[in-house]
């Protein structure tokens, strides 16, 4: 039997795996391809992604790979000013991406779209595409994220931020009022969403992220990438994304210091490409260290002490809170970096918030090294029993296929 085909459209290329959204997509598109014949149309927004494309004839029957310039798009947004749009639409307007949906979706007996990213949405929003399945993975509420932008930032950041908070959210309300469902990371990203969007609340519902339990797992196979006279902190994540720049720029302002007060041999290491001026310089201060994009995170965190996440403004689900406590690492996340993740404090994590909170939950697991060893066990069970990646995307295929429970009955 022909499996159905399908239109996968995101906004970023699903490999490799590297990133927080890109783990989300790419492990969905191998879920789906056991079911479909993919067709992928998504861009390449760093030109070293591309030499990864071949990979991606594994999963899909055909796809379009659209380089994208992020300067150049930056540049594009601004059109959204002029015409009211939020700036993320005009950010991944593309006429030639629009011309290869249509002649695939013409073309290849397309009846269901899957949408990653709310942006990429604008694809398939004409008249003609009204007869498609339309699912659409937001994964975040992004409309709250520049809100809370905007009560970090001054004028005129603020003002701006503020806009695409409101222009967004107008948007995501058309997006969602057109697709059969809407997907996000966790019940309580589609819970703030329902309270946003209450005329489609029945059609939402969230697909939790996963983790790949082989890859991630507990044993110390690896070679230790620290010097073996420091007490190694490690934050990870991509370096050029703005909540997890002022993450450890807190961190290493306010906390640190108050940590090698007591312990004068941690150190911080901050695990992820992308790092700027800032991120450099940072790194200049005593005790922290820049180790920007490595071949493989998994040295780094299980030969860490801790594992930090400090994040002060976060939408969704953290992969970096995920994989460390897949890999049996005690981890200490602030109230944000939590949300999605059904884990108790003191058993799973240890939560704080304030800076003098967090220095001494990390100074507890410094100096109680059985209390480490028992919360990064527990932190691996829970993994293995929440958040496995088939049993989560299951419920996409499900929204992908609205029918199957009529034909069945």
């Amino acid at each position: 039997m022909t499996r159905p085909a399908l239109l996968f459209l995101a906004h970023r290329i699903p490999y490799p795996p590297n990133k927080g959204d890109k783990i989300r997509s790419f492990n969905l598109l191998k879920h789906l391809a056991s079911g479909y014949r993919i067709y992928l149309g998504a861009f390449v927004d760093d030109p070293a992604d591309a030499a990864h494309a071949d990979v991606l004839d594994d999963y899909c029957t055909g796809k379009f790979l659209r380089p994208l310039s992020p300067r150049l798009a930056k540049l594009r947004s601004l059109t959204g000013l002029l015409r009211g749009q939020p700036l993320t639409v005009p950010y991944y307007r593309d006429d030639a991406m629009q011309a290869w949906v249509d002649r695939v979706v013409a073309e290849h007996d397309i009846s269901r779209v899957l949408i990653f990213s709310g942006a990429m949405a604008q694809y398939v929003l004409a008249d003609s595409h009204r007869g498609l399945v339309r699912v659409v993975d937001f994964v975040d509420v992004d409309s709250d994220k520049w809100r809370q932008y905007a009560t970090r930032h001054r004028w005129p950041m603020s003002w701006l931020y503020r806009r695409e908070g409101r222009r967004l959210l107008c948007f995501e309300r058309r997006v969602a009022a057109a697709c059969d469902a809407s997907m996000f990371v966790s019940a309580a990203e589609a819970d703030l969403f329902k309270s946003l969007a209450p005329r489609q609340a029945d059609r939402v519902d969230h697909a939790s992220n996963g983790v790949d339990l082989e890859f991630f797992n507990a044993k110390p196979t690896f070679d230790n990438p620290y010097d073996g006279q420091q007490v190694p902190l490690v934050f990870t994540g991509a370096m050029d994304y703005w909540p997890n720049i002022d993450a450890v720029q807190w961190f290493v302002r306010e906390v640190l210091p108050l940590v090698r007060s007591r312990h004068p041999r941690t150190h911080l290491h901050i695990v992820g490409g992308g790092a700027g001026p800032a991120l450099v310089e940072l790194a200049r201060q005593p005790g922290v260290s820049l180790a920007g994009r490595v071949p493989d995170v998994r040295p780094w965190l299980q030969h860490a002490t801790v594992a930090v996440a400090p994040l002060r403004v976060a939408r969704g689900i953290q992969n970096k809170v995920l994989e460390a406590m897949a890999i049996g690492k005690p981890v200490v996340v602030s109230p944000a970096a939590l949300e999605g993740i059904d884990a108790h404090p003191e058993q799973h994590l240890l939560v704080a918030d304030a800076a003098e909170s967090f220095a001494a939950a990390i100074g507890r697991l410094i100096d109680d090294r059985e209390l480490a060893a028992r919360i990064g066990r527990t932190a691996r069970h829970l993994v293995e029993r929440d958040f496995r990646w088939d049993a989560s995307l299951s419920r996409v295929s499900e929204a992908l296929e609205p029918n199957r429970g009529e034909a069945s009955a």
